[in-house]
């Protein structure tokens, strides 16, 4: 039986299930179809369309969808974030990861800087996470470099990383020494937000990236990669053609931090792991 004009009818959300995990490798069961209904809804809204039915015929009929992808994409990938989430990570790139890297051949940070990739950076909490403890991190270590890379399929949370802009209650996880040191409460108390100051939004390069993409086109290895709360969304097949891109671009004796949820075990990668979902390359 189709559905109403309101909702989602089961052959066209298959459909766009097929779209969506093919082109960012995100899978769409049935469970997640009230979800995708409430903000395709948002999206037919924005485009001055009256239903979904209407938006459907847009995407599956008419041709509209090389036109609308990345607006699918934008609407249906999910952007859960927090500063220091899953805190253990930042402890261990602190007291284990940069103190080993810094004995190895060409000390990355000393010699050349560090190169950090923060993949699937979301609204950029995790990037900035990294920036505010490597800022750290080179006040008490002298002449300390470092370059970090955050990227996203969404552009619109894209857009958002870039301004630095957050709710105040955000900004609880963040420790009171630095909150003080690169935080700005906004001056409008009807506006309860913070700002990351301009010192710390400059060592965040943010760029448009899909993870199902064939070629990621770095110039260069990572010594650290973050990748997060992604891999769950994907099915195994997939979980491997990504991690088998990310090694490719860490460098021997690099980190990588998966969520705690996540592992790569059993993908016969060049991986050992040294801590709860952190992996150094062999």
């Amino acid at each position: 039986m189709e559905s109403s004009p309101d909702r989602i009818s089961p052959r066209n959300f298959e459909r766009l299930g097929r779209i969506i995990e093919r082109y960012c490798g995100i899978r769409m069961p049935p469970a997640k179809k009230t979800m995708v209904e409430g903000r395709l809804r948002r999206r037919a809204r924005s485009l001055d369309m009256a239903s979904l039915d209407d938006y459907c015929a847009y995407l599956l009929e008419s041709g509209g969808l090389e036109d609308e992808l990345v607006g699918l994409i934008d609407a249906v990938t999910t952007n859960k974030t927090d500063f220091f989430r899953e805190p253990e990570h930042f402890d261990y790139l602190l007291e284990r990861a940069l103190p080993a890297l810094a004995q190895a051949p060409h000390r990355p940070g000393r010699d050349r800087p560090l190169k950090v990739w923060s993949a699937a950076s979301s609204i950029g909490a995790e990037p900035y996470t990294i920036a505010m403890l490597l800022a750290e991190h080179a006040r008490a270590t002298r002449a300390f470099q470092f370059d970090i890379v955050a990227t996203d399929i969404c552009t619109e949370v894209l857009e958002q990383a870039k301004l630095g802009i957050y709710p105040e209650e955000m900004a609880a996880p963040v420790p009171a020494e630095l909150r003080r040191r690169y935080l700005r409460r906004s001056r409008d108390r009807h506006l309860p937000t913070v700002r990351l100051i301009p010192d710390i939004r400059r060592l965040v390069r943010f760029g448009r990236l899909n993870l199902m993409d064939d070629v990621y086109g770095f110039d260069h290895p990572f010594d650290i990669v973050f990748c997060r709360n992604i891999l769950i969304y994907f099915d195994k097949e997939t979980q491997l053609s990504v991690l088998s891109k990310i090694c490719s671009h860490l460098r021997p004796g690099g980190y990588l931090f998966v969520g705690h949820s996540e592992t790569v075990g059993g993908f016969g990668l060049p991986l050992h792991q040294v801590a709860t979902a952190v992996f150094q390359r062999s």
